[in-house]
């Protein structure tokens, strides 16, 4: 890990969650399917709006590629929250807070993720604007927790 700058401060429980939130992540992006998957298509840049073929060709060559770092990036993100995606580490209390220390490396890893995973949530709930977004259905719930601690991520990060 590189140099410690920032330490987030999560529950045992929202840690489990998270894990297995950014695990579901790194399997929709692994998925053999993911190219006819809308979610997955919006994690990937439209090089060329104008031009499908000329997109599909970007998308062709780099796409894997990008796919891959951004599962790296969700393997960080389990990494240093002592998890693998599933189960909490063996000592570990959900009632408890855990303090995950970050550095750099770290931290953007876990901005990418977060980010990434919004994209995902945003595309499987319908969100193309800021009105779509329905804070009183409880659906958005998910979507508006990881924004939160994304804001937060970012604001802590903003401060050192």
């Amino acid at each position: 890990m590189s140099e410690q700058i920032v330490v987030l401060e999560i529950s045992g429980l929202e840690a489990l969650h998270l894990a297995g939130i950014v695990g579901q992540f790194r399997d929709v992006i692994a998925d053999s399917r993911r190219a006819d998957d809308p979610a997955v298509a919006r994690l990937l840049p439209d090089a060329y709006p104008d031009d499908d073929d000329a997109t599909r060709e970007f998308r062709r060559l780099t796409g894997d590629d990008l796919l891959g770092r951004r599962a790296d990036d969700a393997a960080i993100v389990l990494r240093t929250l002592g998890m693998d995606g599933g189960d909490l580490d063996a000592d570990g209390d959900p009632d408890a807070t855990i303090s995950v220390a970050l550095g750099e490396t770290e931290a953007l890893a876990w901005m990418r993720t977060l980010s990434a995973v919004r994209l995902v949530l945003a595309t499987r709930l319908g969100i193309q604007s800021e009105d779509d977004h329905q804070p009183d259905d409880p659906r958005f719930g998910i979507y508006d927790w990881i924004g939160y601690r994304l804001d937060g991520l970012v604001t802590a990060l903003d401060r050192r």
